[in-house]
């Protein structure tokens, strides 16, 4: 009888290390009755239906549940409100505060949307997002010799 454990142990190894080339992320939930404290960083979505107190740097889209409540500094790509945050906020992406969204701190975004009913305590900032660099013009046109 011959054993097979090195080369399953090896098959194992194999997968292990083709798992982490393709590395998938999970979304993060703070659910309903979770209270937390400290600061986060997340790589992909997420979603705050509890508390959550300290800042938020997140890659993906951040959601304030209409149960969440942040006192937090968030960063994220897209922000949605539609709960409570008290704290400042900055993407380079969209900021939706929904009608049952409160905002109470300052906001810079590349693009604002309030529905009817949402409120924002605090100032905005609005900065473009980055524009494609323009196209030169072709070089069909001659020279004009300078006056002189």
């Amino acid at each position: 009888m011959k054993l097979t454990f090195d080369s399953e142990m090896e098959d194992a190894h194999s997968m292990l290390r083709d798992n982490k080339k393709h590395k998938q992320t999970t979304d993060t939930l703070i659910g309903q009755g979770s209270v937390i404290d400290g600061k986060l960083d997340c790589e992909s979505n997420l979603r705050i239906e509890g508390k959550f107190k300290g800042e938020i740097h997140c890659k993906g889209q951040v959601i304030i549940g209409e149960t969440g409540e942040a006192n937090s500094n968030i960063h994220g790509t897209d922000i949605v409100v539609a709960g409570i945050v008290i704290g400042d906020i900055t993407t380079k992406g969209r900021l939706t505060i929904t009608s049952s969204g409160e905002v109470k701190g300052n906001v810079s975004v590349a693009k604002l949307i309030i529905a009817e009913g949402g409120l924002l305590i605090g100032t905005s900032t609005m900065e473009k997002a980055a524009s494609p660099l323009p196209i030169k013009e072709k070089a069909s046109k001659s020279a004009q010799p300078e006056a002189g």
